[in-house]
């Protein structure tokens, strides 16, 4: 699994007007090409009377699937616009519409081609890029007499505490980077003296926005 990549947080969308031409570009992240397809039919029928729906998406760790559609515009003057904004930003999992609701004055191929790329960028900054993370998670097991320390020490060292539970003893979820987990274990050896038992469980992405680091575990 790659340890570290960019996409966009949420689906959105954003309008740009081009000399009476409307472009629409509606922007999500997806998981799969079966995904990002449905998401380009179910644009097709909310945007029926529309000119054009042109798409492009970018998926998989090595962007091993990268297509892209004119749906009727000159060659090379729209999917290839947008694809380029995606590859551009460095973009995995995601998926871009742009609509174009013709205005009666024709952009040329240069006016198509900024058209396209500007409304595949609004759109991306509306959905808004985020890097998605790999972590670790743990469960540390400690006598009570150790929590202050470990606690602290977690956190000096850019670690998260996901979860902290009370019983005979304290049980500790921390979320370490993927890259970090070796480091981390030898640490819990170090700061308890070996006292500490720590298992490693479930790996996951996660994403931080507003400061709060989000994710399903």
């Amino acid at each position: 699994m790659i340890e570290k990549y960019k996409t966009v947080l949420q689906q959105a969308e954003a309008e740009i007007i081009e000399r009476r031409s409307r472009f629409i570009a509606t922007v999500a992240p997806v998981k799969t090409e079966a995904e990002a397809q449905q998401f380009i039919e179910s644009l097709k029928k909310k945007y029926w009377d529309a000119a054009h729906n042109v798409f492009a998406y970018q998926i998989g760790e090595r962007n091993e699937i990268q297509r892209c559609s004119d749906d009727g515009e000159p060659s090379g003057t729209a999917g290839l616009p947008t694809l380029d904004m995606i590859r551009g930003e460095d973009l995995k999992d995601v998926v871009v519409v742009v609509t174009r609701y013709f205005g009666g004055t024709l952009l040329g191929t240069g006016g198509l081609v900024r058209a396209y790329g500007r409304s595949a960028k609004e759109g991306i900054l509306a959905a808004q890029i985020v890097t998605k993370i790999l972590y670790q998670r743990f469960e540390v097991f400690i006598d009570y007499n150790l929590m202050g320390k470990v606690q602290y020490e977690v956190l000096q060292n850019g670690y998260v505490i996901h979860d902290t539970l009370y019983t005979e003893e304290v049980t500790m979820i921390i979320l370490v980077e993927y890259s970090q987990k070796e480091r981390f274990e030898k640490q819990i050896i170090d700061w308890t003296s070996g006292q500490a038992k720590c298992i490693a469980t479930e790996v996951a992405y996660g994403t931080w926005h507003n400061e709060e680091l989000e994710f399903n575990l």
